[in-house]
């Protein structure tokens, strides 16, 4: 089992919060196209075999392909690897891409499933972020997609901005799930180095952003998405039971993927490697039969703390058996390090496995960094 990524890094337009990698020039579109495809052929080895259950297609914004050149890329994976009867296919798509008649053409390919880029219904909010479409187009666009027959859908919300009230949450929340879409992704502003939104702040044309409004909405989201029916499956995701995003939930369960593009990342079980964020040094190294890549063979620290971050994020929780086949015993110094959150009432266990309480799922990353060996 194991899953691909394919990185597509180009933008119309850089919303402010992104540090992904993109480019919103598309000089190079198609010869990125062409050196994504020979990478494909040149990492034919790396899953050693395993059978390919997920593709997903990120950026950037990966709905700027033509449906021709989505076939050709997909062709190509199928040609090198065992791709599994039914595999999930992702496109991450801008709702201003997704027209009548783009969505009609994908629908001929073998994407399955849409990742759509909502962030907020308000026109005020998407001009502050600088997105590219307007509140109009996510909600039509998703009803367009559900009419043509694309029923796995998942939609994103941004939350902890100063702009957004708790009605305006309550509402985006509520339009979501309005419009019965099975998976929807949310996730909590951060201000990250380089962007645009860190440079307004310490220039002093953005205040900070508050970590209680953000805690404040995350509990408003967890508390609405629980009442409706939504699995709260991992820490920014939530579905109608059976609607878990394989390829998410594979690289959190530690299963094999190789990435593809600038700035991708893979991992092999023992190794974890990621491609040089730089478009033409890509290229460049792409068309000389080389891969770009730098390599981390990983500890045994490593391991144990890439599962302790992932497994606590999820429902599924940190099995105690799991950390004592990476090292033998580990799990009594888990449990040591446990006791003031379990005090806390932050972290519950079950039989074997530890599980973050929804109080918990307020301090995810704090909880986890403390249990790191």
């Amino acid at each position: 089992m194991a899953g691909i990524y394919i990185h597509i890094p180009f933008c119309k337009q850089a919303c402010y919060y992104c540090d992904f990698h993109f480019s919103t020039s598309s000089t190079y579109k198609k010869e990125m196209v062409l050196a994504l495809q020979k990478e494909i052929a040149l990492q034919k080895n790396y899953l050693a075999g395993d059978t390919v259950e997920t593709i997903y297609f990120g950026g950037g914004t990966p709905s700027l392909l033509t449906t021709e050149e989505i076939n050709r890329i997909i062709g190509l994976v199928t040609e090198t690897h065992v791709v599994a009867d039914g595999a999930e296919i992702t496109l991450e798509a801008n709702p201003d891409d997704l027209d009548r008649d783009k969505l009609k053409l994908l629908r001929e390919t073998p994407i399955n499933r849409l990742s759509i880029g909502v962030q907020s219904f308000y026109d005020e909010d998407l001009r502050w972020m600088n997105r590219a479409h307007r509140a109009i187009e996510a909600e039509t666009c998703i009803k367009r997609a559900q009419d043509l027959g694309f029923e796995n859908l998942t939609a994103d919300l941004i939350y902890g901005f100063p702009l957004l009230t708790e009605q305006k949450w309550a509402h985006n929340i509520q339009t979501m799930m309005a419009m019965l879409i099975p998976h929807i992704s949310a996730y909590g502003i951060t201000v990250e180095p380089k962007t645009p939104l860190a440079s307004f702040i310490k220039n002093k044309k953005q205040a900070a952003m508050d970590d209680r409004l953000a805690a404040e909405q995350f509990e408003i989201l967890m508390e609405t998405m629980h009442q409706n029916g939504y699995e709260h499956y991992e820490i920014s995701n939530f579905c109608k039971p059976g609607h878990y995003s394989k390829h998410n939930t594979n690289y959190w369960q530690g299963v094999k993927y190789l990435g593809i593009g600038p700035s991708a990342h893979s991992f092999n079980g023992g190794e974890r490697s990621w491609n040089v964020a730089n478009n033409v040094k890509y290229l460049k190294a792409i068309e000389g039969d080389k891969i770009p890549a730098e390599t981390e063979v990983l500890t045994e620290n490593n391991r144990l703390n890439e599962y302790i971050m992932t497994s606590l994020r999820t429902m599924w929780g940190l099995d105690l058996q799991k950390i004592d086949k990476i090292a033998s015993a580990a799990s009594a110094e888990v449990l040591n390090l446990a006791e003031p959150f379990f005090e806390k009432e932050w972290l519950t266990k079950k039989e074997n496995t530890l599980y973050l309480s929804p109080k918990g799922k307020l301090y995810a990353d704090y909880i986890a960094s403390e249990l790191f060996f």
